[in-house]
């Protein structure tokens, strides 16, 4: 679990992290791996925040991401590789300002600088994805939602702490007015790079064209980043909008207006269930999530078929695998001397046709099954009936026999 504010600005004192930024230079503390920092100060400085922590001379701070920063003093080896940074093309007419603005404007999508700085933006195996959530979105999450939608790297991501801040990524139409001065997300490692897709081009043209009363959230721009007056910010979709199988060790998280990052729970593969983390000090960060205890210490997802999931070889067999990030893949095992490295591994998902549109199918129910669009657009919405249950994702039901081209596809992964 993260530390609480007042501890982090100890903790910077005693370490002699120090960055400069704007000019001058803060004592820091390093988050998400030096993504981002928060820095410290004893002084009032514009764009500075009133803090105030027990026991340290340094009540103002300020969130920044490492793209900000000029400089860092005494910052630690870093444990693995760093994520990729954006990188803006530099020229003396067209510097960050001209980029952002492209970045906000449908008919830039194919402008060549905005095209190199979205490309530059690079899921590998196992980077850090964020999904901002609700309380609502939480509660589905702890019951066994998988992750899917549009998300965010958390290297691209990790300045932006507090539910304030975070409000620009939320999809589920509220933009942070639930009620609640809390934030939550959830945090996994990629599997595989060709699990997600960039909401721009051809392919996703159709979300552009969706009209307010169809959609939730802010609107989809096609040119890869997230619609914000203040932050450039590349966003990614789930292919097809299909759900992923959760990797081991993912999270669940609560930001409070503090800005401390808390996790809440840890996904526990092999027993199908969210672990809890937080301790006693930090449990009223629950109270807001429908139907969830916060002293329930464990909570299973249930034995519910999946919409997805990973299956591997081994000796000739075929398993259920799950992925078990930066390590690898591995056969999903209750006794560890059977939770062999797999020697192939497959993302199994079910695709099918309804009224001519294609669609995921999610599950099936007395005949009737649950779809989601892979391509969400006003025909094919009309078409369906689809609702908007959060930005991008349209989901409705379908007479089993009217589904046509119901086939289970496998998309392997590359091991090497």
């Amino acid at each position: 679990m993260s530390v609480t504010p007042q501890a982090s600005g100890a903790a910077s004192e005693r370490t002699g992290l120090h960055v400069t930024y704007d000019g001058a230079v803060y004592p820091a503390e390093e988050l998400a791996r030096g993504a981002a920092y928060e820095l410290f100060s004893a002084d009032e400085v514009v764009g500075f925040q009133w803090s105030p922590r027990p026991g340290t001379m340094q009540p103002w701070r300020k969130f920044v991401h490492a793209t900000e920063v000029t400089a860092v003093h005494g910052a630690p080896e870093p444990a693995e590789e760093p994520e990729a940074p954006l990188m803006v093309p530099l020229h003396r007419d067209r510097g960050w300002p001209h980029v952002h603005q492209a970045s906000q404007q449908p008919t830039a999508a194919g402008d060549p600088a905005l095209t190199a700085v979205r490309g530059s933006a690079v899921i590998r195996r196992g980077t850090r994805m964020v999904k901002v959530l609700s309380a609502r979105q939480l509660a589905g999450y702890v019951r066994g939602w998988l992750p899917h939608g549009f998300c965010y790297r958390e290297h691209d991501v990790a300045h932006l702490r507090t539910p304030a801040a975070l409000a620009v990524l939320r999809g589920d139409g509220t933009s942070g007015r639930d009620g609640t001065d809390i934030a939550y997300a959830l945090r996994w490692r990629a599997a595989d790079p060709g699990d997600y897709d960039v909401p721009a081009g051809e392919a996703h043209r159709g979300l552009l064209a969706l009209p307010p009363r169809d959609r939730l959230g802010p609107p989809v721009l096609g040119t890869g980043f997230v619609p914000s007056s203040a932050q450039l910010i590349p966003e990614f979709v789930t292919r097809d909008f299909a759900d992923l199988p959760l990797p081991a060790n993912a999270t669940l998280l609560a930001y409070p207006a503090e800005g401390v990052e808390v996790v809440l729970y840890s996904y526990q593969a092999e027993q199908r269930g969210w672990l809890r983390m937080v301790g006693p000090q930090w449990r009223h960060l629950l109270s807001a999530v429908p139907g969830l205890s916060p002293d329930q210490e464990y909570v299973p997802t249930g034995d519910a078929p999946r919409s997805t999931q990973l299956v591997g070889g081994y000796g000739g067999s075929e398993y259920e695998a799950v992925a078990d990030l930066p390590g690898g893949f591995r056969v999903l095992a209750m006794t560890r001397a059977a939770r062999y490295p797999v020697d192939s591994v497959a993302r199994r998902l079910r695709y099918a046709h309804w009224r001519g549109v294609p669609c995921l199918v999610l599950r099936e129910e007395a005949g009737w099954l649950r779809l989601r669009l892979c391509r969400p657009d006003p025909d094919a919405v009309i078409d369906t009936g689809a609702q908007c249950h959060e930005r991008g994702v349209y989901e409705t039901w379908a007479p089993g026999t009217e589904v046509t081209d119901d086939q289970v596809v496998d998309v392997p992964y590359a091991l090497a």
